[in-house]
């Protein structure tokens, strides 16, 4: 993976979205896997979902979203402790999997073109215990050869802690309640649902500092 500079841009150059960020393009990724080692565990689902700034409330909301259910890389571990978790069946034939080139390919498709619309130069994970989704991913990327991944290999907006912050609670479902979003404890544990909740909650906690005046930063 390439690690790409950032432009030199100023700052009233940029758009409302970019200024946010530092020029960050904020994705949230979900995956679900056959285990908790991304070198040798499979990677079963995978689940983004890209975000808007909404001109009219200057908001941050849910835009697209992209998900797909992954076939096992050849010689992946299957453990079956994690499938009984997730429920997942890899075999499945209702499950319509692809390899995780395709899977990967599509969604930094879909990640670039939304990136460049909203003025951005690099995305930048947003998951919950975002350490072990992006550890998945970027071995991913390395298995199929990917060159360039418009994913920063390393920086990640956590919200496992910013929910500490915001709300004193680490646990997604709990995190929800207590940010009044609705959350299904059957749904858990699917990628695109884990995802969209994931969105939600992010985009509520960086809207609620907006709205306490944190953003954009008060002039002293």
């Amino acid at each position: 993976m390439s690690v790409e500079a950032t432009p030199s841009a100023t700052h009233e150059e940029k758009s409302a979205f970019a200024q946010r960020f530092r020029g960050y393009f904020p994705v949230v990724i979900d995956v679900e896997t056959a285990g908790f080692n991304s070198k040798t565990d499979a990677l079963l689902e995978i689940a983004a979902v890209t975000l808007a700034l909404n001109e009219e409330t200057g908001e941050f909301e849910a835009d697209e979203e992209i998900c797909f259910n992954i076939e096992p890389f050849e010689g992946a571990n299957l453990e079956p402790s994690a499938l009984a978790f997730t429920g997942i069946d890899p075999t499945h034939p209702l499950r319509g999997n692809v390899d995780e080139s395709h899977a990967l390919k599509e969604i930094f498709k879909m990640v670039r073109k939304k990136m460049k619309a909203a003025g951005c130069q690099r995305a930048v994970m947003v998951a919950h215990n975002a350490a072990f989704d992006q550890g998945f991913l970027n071995a991913a990327v390395e298995r199929c050869n990917i060159k360039r991944s418009p994913f920063h290999p390393f920086v990640s907006f956590d919200t496992t802690t910013l929910s500490g912050l915001a709300y004193g609670q680490t646990v997604l479902a709990k995190a929800c309640e207590a940010a009044n979003i609705e959350f299904d404890n059957k749904e858990a544990h699917s990628a695109l649902y884990d995802t969209q909740k994931t969105a939600e909650l992010f985009c509520k906690i960086v809207n609620t500092w907006k709205q306490l005046g944190g953003w954009p930063m008060a002039e002293k």
